[in-house]
């Protein structure tokens, strides 16, 4: 399993790609909103750098159809680790499959994004996406089983070979990270905040404190003899 790092801020993408823990980073326009940024693709090029050859996902900012092709070529030109997230249908409710077929057929690699069920998963499997985002904390507010989501979805994945890696975002708790490694998910992205109490337990901080206590007391009877 890899672990993405939901976020568009430079400070901490460094700080997660020197301990070695990060796969690949994840923005969407409202991280960027959330992180100050506003010459958009300027970050993507910097945070492109900064991992490579880790992937950075990126998404188009239009409902129409023709306009998500340009943006998406014109996103996969700013780097080669570069992947273009595609939402499952625009917000009039038209499915956008023909534009993830057609960018991934050209080289493009695409991330069927905002998925809240498994049907809406075997259309992009079916489309020849390379990724698909399942949104668990927003499946879960609406009183379904994400876990049984992404479980179904590896598992249809697998019986039928189809190249898709599951992505889990909408990560709101250390619980739904660990839910969605054990559900089977090929990849986890999550906010920084969720990933340093990932790290953390105040019983493991208490076991450092009296190993160090024990270690200088031995120093001191050593001293002493």
């Amino acid at each position: 399993m890899e672990i993405f790092l939901d976020s568009a801020d430079i400070n901490e993408i460094q700080k997660w790609t020197d301990l070695g823990v990060i796969d690949g980073v994840t923005t969407n326009p409202s991280i960027m909103l959330k992180d100050g940024v506003c010459d958009t693709e300027n970050r993507i090029k910097e945070i492109a750098n900064l991992v490579f050859p880790c992937p950075v996902f990126t998404q188009v900012t239009t409902d129409n159809i023709s306009e998500m092709l340009l943006q998406a070529h014109h996103f996969n030109m700013l780097a080669e680790n570069i992947v273009v997230k595609i939402p499952q249908i625009n917000q009039n409710g038209v499915p956008c499959y023909g534009v993830m077929r057609q960018l991934e057929n050209c080289g493009v690699k695409v991330n069927a994004t905002a998925t809240l069920s498994v049907a809406q998963l075997m259309m992009a499997a079916k489309a020849g996406v390379s990724y698909i985002s399942v949104f668990a904390g927003r499946i879960s507010d609406e009183g379904g089983d994400a876990n049984k989501v992404i479980s179904d979805s590896t598992l249809w994945l697998k019986r039928w070979e189809y190249k898709s890696k599951v992505i889990v975002g909408s990560i709101r708790s250390v619980g739904d990270a660990v839910s969605a490694a054990l559900a089977g998910a090929h990849v986890v992205t999550i906010p920084p905040i969720i990933l340093t109490k990932m790290a953390d337990h105040r019983y493991t901080r208490e076991t450092v404190r009296h190993f160090i206590a024990d270690a200088e007391k031995t120093a001191e009877m050593f001293c002493r003899g």
